[in-house]
């Protein structure tokens, strides 16, 4: 094993799995779908570490624990559609092409769309469908079945889950700093929800994303 192999190999044993992270599915795929060819460059030290890596324009790539989290907890299964508000670095978007039918991956930042374009490219994914545009409000009229946020936002996305099909899961950071809640939404009915909180975590905001009412004196 290869000095990249063991730190990937450490990652997994000491950071993944102990946060919980036991779904086979995710654990095969985190050497196949190779982190250090989606960071920025001049980061690549930094791939396995248990830190966010900033991509620039306030984004961040997700420790890789709540990467592997998050994937485990939305139950993506083969058939199905995901839509990622956030592309990012686009390492998310290609582990959710490797579980799912069907990703469509929304980006506001057309640099960091064009970016991990080139990237994913190289990994010739042919389910995965990207888009530079804002989803923050909500995308087009289709349903999907999963649906995830890369970025936090203070309150519930209400026009995102008009497209979470009905049995369809939604993850977000949900709240202000510091004290944010990563949810996970389920859809059981035409009008019905259930909500569970998963773990308390930080991270940068999404654009445009809904604001609450402030009181002004």
């Amino acid at each position: 094993m290869n000095n990249r192999e063991q730190a990937r190999f450490n990652m997994i044993e000491q950071q993944i799995r102990p946060w919980g992270v036991l779904d086979m599915r995710v654990l095969d795929l985190l050497p196949k779908v190779k982190r250090e060819q989606f960071v920025p460059s001049g980061t690549e030290a930094l791939t396995f570490m248990e830190l966010e890596i900033p991509l620039g324009y306030g984004v961040s790539m997700w420790q890789p624990k709540m990467e592997a989290r998050v994937l485990q907890e939305l139950h993506v299964k083969p058939g199905d559609s995901v839509l990622e508000v956030g592309t990012g670095s686009g390492y998310l978007t290609a582990l959710l092409s490797h579980l799912a039918a069907q990703v469509t991956s929304v980006e506001i930042v057309p640099e960091l769309s064009a970016s991990a374009a080139s990237k994913l490219a190289a990994h010739h994914l042919d389910n995965v469908s990207l888009a530079v545009g804002d989803a923050a409000n909500g995308w087009g009229s289709e349903q999907y079945d999963v649906i995830v946020l890369t970025g936090s936002i203070p309150l519930e996305p209400q026009a995102l889950l008009r497209n979470l099909r009905t049995g369809g899961r939604l993850f977000a950071v949900v709240g202000e700093a510091p004290a944010m809640q990563a949810r996970l939404i389920t859809r059981t009915g035409a009008d019905t929800f259930e909500r569970k909180n998963l773990f308390e975590t930080c991270t940068a905001p999404l654009q445009h994303a809904p604001q609450p009412e402030r009181f002004v004196f």
